[in-house]
């Protein structure tokens, strides 16, 4: 297993990109003060219970997102309420919603 951590900066503030790689699967997160994107296989409707703002980003088995870097192009696929509120639109290209969970 691997773990890679890459901070990016917004015009407001911070984020900080998380990726734990194993052999054949990989779980990605960008993380704000305010929210956090993700790869599917993270249930943004259960974080919303917590009260997150969580956005999904575009992956799949056949085309998984793989790495921070490629996760900054990828397009947002499902965000919850606390997440739309914060500017999160599906569509979106993720680092473009950096600056809404910084």
């Amino acid at each position: 297993m691997e773990h890679i951590e890459k901070a990016y900066e917004t015009k407001n503030g911070p984020v900080e990109g998380f990726c734990t790689k194993w052999s054949n699967f990989s779980i990605l997160m960008i993380t704000g003060s305010k929210g956090f994107l993700a790869c599917p296989a993270i249930d943004v409707d259960a974080c919303e219970g917590f009260g997150k703002a969580g956005a999904l980003v575009e992956s799949s088995a056949d085309n998984p997102i793989g790495t921070l870097e490629r996760m900054c192009e990828r397009k947002i696929t499902k965000a919850n309420s606390l997440a739309k509120a914060l500017g999160i639109k599906e569509g979106m290209i993720a680092k473009d919603a950096f600056e809404f969970i910084a």
